[in-house]
């Protein structure tokens, strides 16, 4: 253990641990490596779903603490429908939600868990903990729930604009470094109580990548649970480390899950609004602004025309969504 106050006793239960791979490279077996140093590393049981990885990076792992599973998918599920494949492996009354580019401290995952399980924290049904970027500084990492004309401004960068009229979707006038409920806590180190995630139903997997974290939190919340950041622990996050490399399929992703979060939050008017606002605007601005500046804009077309074809069928889903 470490010299901060963690809050954290011995847990007595074990700890299930999803993490979904999608050609992380190294970076998964760093993730494993580090979970295996953990000062409760013998509770843990990780299970590794990888999604039709085409680098080896979820072959030949090994471990000398912890319990360790790897399925192989033929085809990519989706980060949501990955994590509850992982989910369903397990029956730990813990269960961490871990992004493969996530490196824990030793006493981490114990600290995180310890929290969780102490009784004056019995409303608290997610947690999430500090992330540090590679150069140890916090992240922001905790967000608001979007309102339809915070979505709608962002598509016109009104807030990075004017940040004092539309804020910023992360909390980044907040520094992290207490301990607090918040709206949501990023996926990429989410611990849930496991009666908590199978009565929501797990994450929604209509939602392929992004959103699906803050649909989780909005739910827990709305069944009367506490999401809470726990600036407690720590772990090091190197950020977009398995989706670097496909910023235009990144940027097309992204924009499907806020049209479809806006559908099933606010309606199909108002997902419509937003979906022809991220065409007309929020697209077209992003590639401009590449250009502006020099840099590569042909990832940014690249996106913008995955979005333009994929228009039909992001419209069918927010239809189906309704009915």
């Amino acid at each position: 253990m470490t010299g901060r106050n963690t809050d954290a006793a011995a847990i007595g239960a074990a700890v299930d641990i999803v993490i979904v791979n999608w050609n992380a490279g190294a970076l998964l077996g760093e993730c494993v490596a580090a979970l295996d140093r953990s000062t409760v590393g013998q509770l843990l049981r990780v299970v590794i779903i990888d999604n039709a990885s085409t680098d080896g990076s979820a072959k030949g792992l090994r471990t000398q603490q912890l319990s360790l599973e790897v399925v192989f998918n033929e085809n990519n599920s989706g980060f949501a429908a990955a994590c509850n494949q992982g989910a369903k492996r397990g029956t730990a009354p813990w269960l961490l939600f871990l992004n493969p580019d996530v490196r824990v401290e030793p006493d981490t995952v114990e600290g995180a868990v310890g929290y969780l399980d102490n009784p004056g924290n019995s409303a608290v049904g997610i947690v999430g903990i500090q992330l540090l970027d590679v150069n140890g500084r916090i992240v922001r990492s905790c967000a608001r729930t979007p309102t339809v004309g915070s979505l709608l401004a962002r598509t016109l960068f009104l807030d990075r604009i004017c940040p004092a009229l539309v804020r910023p979707h992360f909390l980044e006038e907040w520094d992290h470094s207490d301990t607090r409920p918040v709206d949501q806590v990023m996926g990429a180190f989410l611990l849930v109580r496991r009666v908590l995630f199978e009565q929501l139903g797990g994450f929604d997997e209509r939602f392929f990548l992004y959103y699906e974290d803050l649909e989780l939190c909005l739910a827990a919340r709305s069944a009367g649970w506490k999401v809470v950041h726990f600036a407690g622990v720590r772990a090091e996050h190197v950020g977009g480390g398995t989706t670097r490399a496909i910023r235009d399929v990144r940027l097309w992703r992204l924009a499907d899950s806020e049209v479809l979060f806006t559908a099933k939050r606010y309606g199909r008017m108002a997902a419509v609004v937003l979906m022809l606002s991220i065409l007309f605007f929020a697209l077209p601005i992003r590639v401009l602004h590449a250009m502006a500046v020099g840099g590569d804009a042909r990832w940014v077309i690249r996106g913008a025309m995955m979005y333009w074809r994929g228009l039909p069928n992001l419209f069918r889903k927010i239809t189906a969504q309704l009915e």
